[in-house]
């Protein structure tokens, strides 16, 4: 695996990759990145830091400029201005299985694309872009080239694939779970957001089995793990029985994150009727209604006339155009004159309210304020890269959101416009405007500006005005986001305290990319991981042809759903009517029956081990050593 890059993702990159899936990893970084402090993921800490020490040491050591490898155990470090066809051939990209540009700068990750695609048509292509748009056309036209390269027509035969990801759209799922749910181990599957729950039942009783049980925790597991063999360790992906055993014992079940709360405020173009007039004016039209009702009835007792008449002729005097009831009774005369009174003062209301519409729909495309009454919200600091999807992923749950922006030309501006979201402009570090925000009445409270003194000011006033809020903040630094972590959770233990940085959560997306496309997310148990992956049924001799109770392989891998648009062509089975009936709205169907039969044109979700992935898609894993 061959990693380019300039930032910190980077460096989260290669060590997923090295702890995670125990790859041979090459990293090129630009030289002025060797004095930076290289980040490290999961259990494998210690290990992968004092590696990286060692790597930076080594670094510092040669010669500034020059663009040589050097072996670290199964690593190799390298130096390089930009990652021009001399970088990547010395890194091995011919040889390579998978290639990650994860460059800041789109161009710059695009233009090393195409030449490594050119050196190497069957490799694996990961590129970090923001645009959304670009990135799908480079997607089709790298592909392309792949194919006609490697004399494959479709491509059907070449492993090359290429995949175009965001740091921005991988973090956003991870930071709405852990401003929802309360947990970062999420993954994101076909427009569900799924996570793993730690149950701890109480002895004798079995913990409920959400969607499906992950795993079974070791006996003395707690909150960081056991520190012990891996003899010892989580039972993976267990059997009922093994379940049913594990009495008094842990289990990680998979559960869809949801949101209970107040809904959501009509979109754009849909405007309620009571968005349209304010509440004093609606009385005031329903005031007058009245009384030219109670006019029109006292005329048709007064005259005796047909009551539809007596209403027209109302209707008239109202609009002061009939005649003068001059030789009439006595009562007639007052009501017209009444008549003509409330005419005058139906006037204004009119005008009013012809003014309030036109003010309503004109305001359709402006920013909106929090309402009033609102509660159980989302206050979403920071509309840049990060705080634009983070919004767009808040919005598709169904989850209400107020945003907090101090630069009118922020970048999701147009974003919040577009989904009418309130938005409250200002500095959020002066007195007023998280109170604006309704942040006493809130759910959580998402702190992803670009300025980490920024997000924690934030969140240390926030907890002075609600001590239990739930916070998730966004802090670059690895040492500064643990102190804070700790003292955070130290003055506030009953509180939900989350500090998160987009590389560490951007990265398990990017490695599953490199390590191909079926990999949906992987989520650590202890000092083992699950993987998450999307797969064919056709030509895997495990799966097709046997129903999910044969296909699953207890410690290996376990069919968790079924891909409806797949195999919609099996909507009539009856052992799928029941499974298809139930399906969500995202076209996976969850709880499949035992006696479904997979089928070659079936595709399903399932997670596995990284052993029983590699037997199951006849690849060979990777010896590694150590934790």
């Amino acid at each position: 695996m061959v990693v380019c890059g300039d930032d910190g993702l980077a460096h989260r990159l290669a060590a997923e990759l090295r702890g995670v899936y125990g790859q041979q990893v090459t990293l090129v970084v630009p030289p002025s990145e060797r004095g930076v402090r290289m980040p490290v993921v999961g259990r494998a800490r210690a290990t992968t830091a004092a590696l990286l020490d060692r790597v930076v040491n080594a670094a510092v050591s040669r010669a500034s400029g020059t663009t040589t490898a050097e072996p670290v155990g199964a690593a190799q470090v390298m130096e390089a201005a930009e990652p021009t066809e001399e970088t990547l051939g010395a890194a091995g990209v011919e040889r390579a299985v998978a290639l990650a540009l994860v460059y800041d700068d789109d161009e710059t990750n695009i233009r090393a694309a195409l030449t490594a695609r050119r050196l190497n048509p069957r490799l694996r292509l990961v590129l970090r872009l923001y645009n959304r748009r670009l990135g799908q056309h480079i997607e089709e036209l790298l592909d392309q080239a792949a194919s006609l390269a490697a004399g494959d027509g479709d491509g059907s035969g070449s492993d090359a694939s290429t995949t175009v990801l965001s740091d921005a759209d991988t973090a956003a799922p991870a930071l709405v779970a852990t401003a929802v749910a309360g947990t970062s181990k999420v993954v994101q599957t076909d427009g569900l957001m799924l996570r793993a729950v730690e149950r701890t039942p109480m002895v004798g009783q079995l913990a409920r089995p959400g969607l499906a049980t992950l795993a079974v925790l070791s006996a003395d597991s707690t909150e960081n793990g056991p520190e012990q063999g891996p003899e010892q360790g989580p039972d993976l992906l267990p059997d009922a029985a093994a379940v049913r055993a594990a009495t008094g014992r842990g289990t990680v079940v998979l559960e869809q994150v949801s949101y209970a709360g107040p809904e959501l405020p009509p979109a754009r173009g849909a405007v309620a009727f009571a968005s349209l007039f304010s509440r004093r004016l609606r009385w005031s039209l329903a005031g007058v209604a009245g009384c030219v009702l109670a006019l029109a009835v006292s005329l048709w007792l007064v005259t005796g006339m047909h009551p539809l008449s007596a209403f027209y002729l109302t209707l008239l005097d109202l609009f002061a155009i009939d005649d003068p009831a001059i030789g009439a009774s006595v009562g007639r005369k007052v009501l017209q004159l009444l008549s003509g009174l409330m005419g005058l003062l139906l006037l204004p209301v009119l005008l009013a309210a012809v003014l309030e519409a036109l003010g309503t729909f004109r305001t359709t495309s402006a920013l909106r304020k929090p309402p009033r009454g609102l509660g159980g919200h989302v206050v979403l600091l920071g509309l840049g890269k990060i705080g634009t999807r983070v919004l767009t992923r808040l919005r598709e749950l169904q989850i209400p959101v107020v945003c907090v922006e101090s630069d009118p030309e922020a970048r999701g501006m147009a974003t919040a416009r577009r989904l009418r979201v309130p938005v409250v402009l200002g500095d959020v570090t002066q007195e007023g405007v998280l109170e604006a925000a309704k942040i006493n009445r809130a759910h959580a409270l998402l702190a992803v500006t670009s300025a980490d003194t920024t997000n924690l000011e934030a969140v240390l006033y926030a907890r002075s005005v609600r001590p239990d809020l739930r916070v998730v903040l966004r802090l670059y630094d690895d040492d500064f986001a643990t102190a804070v972590y700790r003292t955070l959770r130290a003055a506030h233990p009953q509180a939900s305290t989350r500090s998160r940085s987009v590389s560490h959560l951007a990265a398990p997306a990017f490695a599953g990319a490199m390590m191909g496309r079926q990999i949906l997310g992987a989520i650590p148990v202890e000092r083992r991981v699950l993987l998450f992956a999307a797969v064919e049924v056709g030509g895997h001799a495990q799966l097709e042809g046997k129903t999910v109770a044969e296909a699953f392989r207890p410690g290996a891998w376990r069919v968790l759903a079924l891909d409806t648009a797949a195999s919609d062509d099996r909507r009539e089975e009856p052992a799928a009517e029941e499974a298809y009936e139930d399906a969500p709205g995202s076209g996976l169907v969850w709880d499949l029956p035992d006696s479904y039969v997979l089928r070659g044109s079936d595709r399903v979700v399932l997670a596995a081990t990284r052993t029983g992935l590699a037997e199951l898609l006849g690849r060979r894993p990777r010896q590694r050593t150590g934790a």
